[in-house]
């Protein structure tokens, strides 16, 4: 498998440290909300990738965060008269029920940076000792200059990154690119001891220590959302090197920005949406699989037209699994050729080849509905498909669609007693050939929410 590096600009050949596992981080959400479709891409696309790696035999560790002390959790709070961490928490279980209605599996582990400040401060120490960061009335700040790679993720020089930063008035940083590893307690902050007083973390020194603690100071792979490369994963980089003397990530992924009506998402443009909104509307499947029919990297438009087309082209494969699970009630036993096979692999193998050129789920997909043809073209020959076919053909449709995690809602077709009835009826009104009884018998079966169709297996019914 290729990936394309942001470290180095360039696809490489993905090599873990160990083989057959990978160790992998993706930055979580700030929970203070209901996640919007913006925060739905990187959880999805890393969840796809993270299903790919031990589809294709690897033993994966994926480390996703939840940052649970924040200034927007701590507002939040205020505006509602509670704790922080009665917000934090009703939005990590919000965020769950989020996750799982777009078949998000939860990660091998969830830290919450209050449950790992032991690791932060540790970290914060290491990097002061080492005279990486400066402590000021109770303040920790990192000293950029003093790590000579910084500017490195974003492939920005110091110089170039400076001019674009000022020193505010009354800011006590010695530097405009210097930042907080820790800051001293406010009124009515929640806060926690440490060398340097009662206070809390920095956001960049979370990711850091939590990584840490729980992969190691190197990790294979590390994900998150293009708008994180700077500063927050650039910032990584420097704490986290400086501190261990290590290479933090060898590989960095990002995906790319969402747009809605091709314009910014954003609250001040009216246009911001929570997964939850959408959900409502038009079901949370569309949704991910809107993030998946384009190339990761690239930028999505949401619109109701696209989502309207996602749905339309996930009913095509609902309506292909229908297919063959219902020509299977009808199936025989009999030839099944080594080319029908090896056509059937072939659509696997272009699958394969999709996703193991960075991760490509656009060509992927494209692969799957090419394999819908053909096995629709198959169950409905004037030669019927053997069962062996139709359940080989099964096997690959069902195994590719779940590396992408589709085609998790089972649909209900629990046909009333009343409308299979009236099929019995208009079924023996055509072998009579009283076809305007049979006709009257349709239009009672469609007024009771049903179609009728007539294939080559025999009477199919549908829910309208």
């Amino acid at each position: 498998m290729v990936i394309y590096n942001t470290l180095t600009k360039q696809k490489e050949e993905f090599k873990t440290l160990t083989e057959g596992k990978v160790n992998m981080y993706a930055c979580g959400p700030t929970v203070y909300n209901y996640i919007h479709i913006g925060n739905a891409r990187p959880i999805i696309v890393f969840d796809v990738l993270r299903n790919y790696l031990e589809y294709r035999g690897n033993e994966v560790n994926f480390v996703q965060n939840f940052t649970d002390v924040d200034d927007k959790i701590i507002n939040k709070a205020n505006e509602e008269g509670v704790p922080a961490s009665e917000i934090s928490e009703r939005y990590i279980a919000e965020y769950k029920k989020d996750a799982e209605g777009l078949n998000v599996k939860a990660a091998t582990y969830h830290p919450q940076v209050t449950k790992h400040m032991d690791d932060i401060i540790d970290i914060v120490k290491v990097l002061v000792d080492k005279g990486y960061a400066y402590e000021v009335n109770g303040d920790v700040y990192f000293s950029a200059t003093k790590f000579e790679e910084y500017g490195k993720l974003s492939h920005m020089p110091l110089e170039d990154l400076e001019a674009g930063a000022r020193i505010a008035t009354g800011d006590i940083k010695k530097h405009p690119m210097d930042f907080a590893l820790w800051k001293a307690a406010k009124p009515g902050e929640p806060s926690w001891s440490s060398p340097w007083g009662e206070g809390r973390p920095g956001w960049h020194i979370e990711c850091s220590a939590m990584s840490r603690s729980i992969l190691g100071d190197t990790i294979d792979l590390h994900c998150g959302g293009q708008d994180l490369i700077f500063p927050h994963h650039e910032n990584e980089i420097a704490q986290s090197e400086c501190a261990t003397g290590k290479t933090f990530a060898n590989y960095w992924m990002h995906n790319g920005y969402i747009n809605v009506e091709n314009k910014k998402m954003s609250k001040s443009l009216g246009n911001f949406f929570t997964v939850r909104e959408v959900a409502e509307k038009f079901g949370y499947e569309p949704i991910r699989f809107m993030m998946l029919q384009a190339h990761y990297r690239s930028p999505i438009n949401y619109s109701l037209e696209v989502i309207k087309q996602c749905q339309s082209a996930l009913e095509r494969l609902y309506n292909c699994k229908e297919s063959i699970e219902f020509a299977l009630t009808k199936a025989q036993s009999g030839e099944f050729t080594k080319e029908q096979k090896a056509t059937l692999l072939s659509y696997k193998e272009s699958f394969i080849k999709a996703m193991d050129d960075d991760l490509n789920t656009a060509d992927a997909i494209s692969a799957i509905f090419e394999l819908v043809r053909e096995i629709n073209t198959n169950i409905s020959s004037s030669t019927p498909a053997s069962k062996e076919y139709i359940e080989f053909a099964n096997s690959v449709f069902c195994e590719l669609t779940g590396v992408l995690g589709l085609l998790y809602n089972k649909k209900e077709n629990d046909i009333p007693k009343e409308v299979l009835e009236l099929v019995e009826k208009r079924i023996e009104a055509r072998k009579q050939k009283d076809f305007a009884a049979a006709d009257a018998i349709r239009d009672e079966i469609t007024a009771l929410g049903y179609e009728v169709l007539e294939t080559r297996q025999g009477t199919k019914i549908n829910k309208l």
